[in-house]
């Protein structure tokens, strides 16, 4: 296994050329389900699906209208590697930002996702969050391990699990 320190990772804001990158990332090491939000028609990557993509994370992060959380793309020595969030969300007295990533098949298992929570972790504490959240299943046991490498609680119930960290 290739150590941390031999990978450039950058964490790039979302913009169009970014968000071109990510949707070429996405064809090419993801499934569809694994990066976006479920859309009829047939399996795979089709023309549909590559719209909806496009016009769902310029709908969550860069229309200034309808923005709700900061989207960046991964790159790993240059190359676009997947995404990474945070969405600001209300929890009781503190504010929580919720956080996801993906990466593409040749980017797993390396101890990329690692070094991305950490850039996401704080970024959210420089935010001023009070509280770190993520949510995946029973079944993606890389993102349970990395969550709970992070220090997150994990509250496990029926396939979903639930992760909490105080900042």
């Amino acid at each position: 296994m290739t150590g941390l320190s031999d990978f450039e990772i950058v964490l790039t804001p979302l913009d169009e050329p970014a968000l071109a990158r990510l949707l070429a990332a996405a064809v090419d090491g993801a499934e569809p389900h694994e990066v976006m939000p479920p859309v009829d028609g047939p399996p795979g990557w089709t023309p549909g699906r590559r719209a909806a993509f496009l016009a769902f994370h310029r709908r969550r992060s860069l229309d200034p209208d309808t923005a709700i959380e900061t989207t960046w793309l991964v790159e790993v020595d240059g190359r676009a590697a997947g995404a990474a969030r945070l969405q600001p969300v209300l929890g009781g007295s503190a504010i929580e930002v919720e956080a996801g990533v993906w990466l593409g098949r040749w980017a797993r298992g390396r101890g990329i996702g690692k070094r991305v929570a950490e850039v996401l972790l704080e970024s959210a504490r420089d935010g001023g969050a009070t509280r770190f959240i993520a949510s995946t299943t029973v079944d993606n046991t890389a993102a349970r391990r990395l969550l709970r490498g992070t220090g997150a609680e994990l509250d496990v119930h029926g396939a979903e699990v639930d992760a909490r960290l105080e900042l």
